[in-house]
């Protein structure tokens, strides 16, 4: 099988203005980024057609380091849409720098299926990370100025709230000290670095309706002395800020490998943030489109769950479908199979396996959602295996479609094509139910997806969090949706407890307040919001052959 990056270069690549005239976005509107990128601009977004698109969640069973593929099943979907002749994009994330060059590689999909020009959505791209990371450290740097020029006039933070990011996996930045040296040099502070993903300033970028300065103005950097808050509109510089963010906000335009339009904008992990691409870019897409197809980082007990809980009820979007991918080795190793193992034929693996599936599923539909199982398919799956896991969706009433478009491009997922079409037409939509209340205040809101989403027996606090709880009563936030940070690879918060665990206690340490995003981000369990590299992290392995890069795939 050739590589990701082989196939991406033997695709055509159409100019960007034929990709946005097949779904009628004036070329003339288009921000140019070379031939084969573009911005759009938000004012084209049409609220009375975003109302009639058929807007599609592809989210996963619990993950493992063997991979799951949602990326790749929702460019797949978006290719098999179009050969049905239905008018079809996808909408993702961007590319995180951090994992592309510490434990996967790319992220743009997979053979066959993958939006293009890979290389540069794995990289650089549009920019919009950047802008991120430095609209995040130009408000560390204005306010540690801030504090600094003050403090003769007796100004100073008690607790400063405000962290650094970077967009690379670097562990020693994790707790720092700045403002060492002479007095000159500033005046030294504990502090530390989250990945760029973690940043508040994404979530804003990713949950604003448009480029919204009130919610820049609104973000707490700390607590004074007198325990009152301190935000950024009272340094005066929230203009500043949204003006390195001016161009990040607008939804970047790209083609797939069969030369259909994507949309990919905005880039929050889902273990450590809300793990969804912009408002915006869906928005836009389901202007343009009568099928959007979006995915939800990581297991639905993290994706989707904040798609839902958060994205959906602070932008009303209520998606007609959520697919759920699963593969033969990532439900092998719920199973109980090492990973060393897990590409042999284990019937009694698979079995146990089911459970990890049933309950995404049970969670699915207790939000109100028609789910169908998408199966990606592995060149060492069997059919005896695969007939199985088919027979398990029919028993408990769940569709159940094979994905081969890896393979196959867009043929190859016109079964899982043909059943979404089937599944939406023949299946009432029903509106959104969500986990927890506006009104449940914040312990409640954890405790209901801890025992709800995760099966969890009951939910702890540390003295951290007990004060952050106090913090976030008294300034009147419990209104605010709650992310929770934890591990991907489990219900739990232990990521070595695969499967479908029962009586376990969830320990939340602290809550972070998201003042501008408007959501309360409580962190569980060991969960880093700065990741580190592995062992042999996947930068060994990106070279410059021939001029061209290896390696991202």
């Amino acid at each position: 099988m050739k590589s990701d990056i082989e196939i991406a270069r033997e695709c055509t690549l159409s100019p960007i203005e034929d990709i946005a005239q097949y779904i009628q976005i004036p070329t003339d509107e288009l921000e140019l980024y070379g031939k084969y990128i573009a911005k759009v601009p938000n004012h084209l977004i049409d609220e009375k057609k975003v109302k009639k698109s058929n807007l599609i969640l592809v989210t996963a069973i619990t993950p493992t380091k063997a991979g799951i593929g949602k990326t790749t099943v929702s460019i797949s979907l978006s290719l098999g849409l179009n050969k049905l002749g239905k008018k079809a994009v996808c909408a993702l994330r961007e590319p995180s720098l951090g994992p592309c060059f510490g434990v996967k590689g790319g992220a743009a999909g997979g053979g066959y299926a993958q939006v293009l020009p890979m290389e540069k959505i794995n990289l650089h791209f549009t920019g919009d990370f950047h802008a991120v990371t430095t609209a995040n450290n130009m408000i560390a740097a204005l306010l540690d100025n801030y504090i600094y020029q003050h403090r003769d006039d007796g100004f100073a933070l008690k607790e400063v709230l405000w962290k650094r990011v970077l967009d690379v996996n670097d562990r020693s930045l994790r707790n720092i000290v700045t403002g060492l040296g002479p007095k000159t040099d500033g005046i030294p502070a504990e502090t530390g670095f989250d990945i760029t993903p973690a940043s508040e300033i994404m979530a804003i970028l990713c949950l604003s309706k448009d480029l919204v300065r009130r919610r820049i103005d609104n973000i707490l950097l700390g607590i004074k002395m007198d325990d009152s808050p301190f935000y950024v509109r009272d340094m005066g510089v929230g203009e500043a800020i949204t003006v390195l963010l001016m161009d990040a906000i607008k939804p970047n335009l790209v083609q797939t490998t069969e030369q259909t339009p994507a949309f990919v904008h905005g880039g929050p992990f889902a273990n450590i943030a809300h793990g969804c691409n912009t408002l915006i870019a869906t928005n836009m897409a389901m202007t343009y489109a009568d099928y959007v197809v979006t995915e939800a980082g990581f297991g639905a007990d993290l994706g989707a769950e904040k798609f839902f809980d958060i994205k959906c009820r602070k932008s009303g979007l209520q998606p007609k479908l959520t697919i759920i991918v699963a593969t033969t080795q990532g439900l092998k190793m719920h199973g109980g199979v090492p990973i060393e193992n897990i590409k042999e034929p284990n019937i009694e693996g698979l079995t146990k396996g089911f459970d990890n599936l049933d309950r995404h599923i049970r969670n699915l539909k207790g939000f109100g959602q028609s789910v169908v199982v998408a199966f990606n398919r592995f060149d060492t799956d069997t059919e005896e295996e695969i007939d199985l896991l088919r027979r398990h969706c029919q028993s408990i009433g769940v569709g159940f479609a094979i994905n081969n478009a890896f393979y196959e491009g867009g043929e190859g997922a016109k079964e899982l094509a043909q059943l979404v079409i089937d599944t939406i037409e023949q299946q009432p939509s029903h509106p959104l139910t969500y986990t927890y209340a506006d009104n449940d205040s914040i312990k409640t809101k954890v405790e209901k997806v801890c025992r709800k989403i995760y099966g969890a027996s009951g939910v702890t606090y540390g003295k951290t969090a007990e004060a952050s709880l106090l913090r976030i009563q008294k300034l009147g936030l419990e209104h605010y949706p709650v992310c929770i940070a934890k591990t991907q690879f489990s219900f739990s918060a232990d990521k070595k407890l695969y499967g479908c665990p029962t009586d376990f206690s969830i320990k939340i340490r602290d809550f972070v307040i998201n003042t501008g995003a408007e959501m309360i981000v409580a962190i569980a369990g060991d969960i880093m919001r700065m990741p580190g590299l592995a062992k042999s992290p996947q930068a060994e392995r990106i070279k410059i052959v021939d001029g061209q890069i290896e390696g991202l795939s």
